[in-house]
């Protein structure tokens, strides 16, 4: 059995690296699934084109910010997927998207 130490040590960096890492998972899970709503709307003609647009601006940029934040952090796009076991992957490979 492995023993627990008493005390453990934290590197500060790997931390805020490793919580930088878990609000970038869940911020990178509400974007795809905003990217899939807007499609479906798109799909379905429920938007005027000025919404379209401006829809696909608004995504466009959240992606560009979540590139410089994972470039911030030192993360790969693929960092950002955690292993949920028997579910699968939180994230929808691209393939799937």
């Amino acid at each position: 059995m492995t023993e627990v130490p008493e005390r453990l040590e934290l590197d500060p960096d790997s931390v805020g690296k490793g919580l930088g890492r878990l609000v970038l998972t869940l911020v990178e899970l509400v974007r795809q699934l905003m990217e899939r709503q807007a499609l479906r709307r798109v799909e379905a003609g429920d938007l005027p084109d000025e919404k379209v647009e401006q829809l696909g601006l608004g995504l466009m940029r959240l992606e560009e910010a979540m590139t410089e934040l994972r470039e911030h952090f030192g993360l790969r796009p693929e960092d950002l997927n955690i292993d949920l076991g028997p579910l699968g992957d939180l994230l929808p490979a691209e393939r799937d998207r």
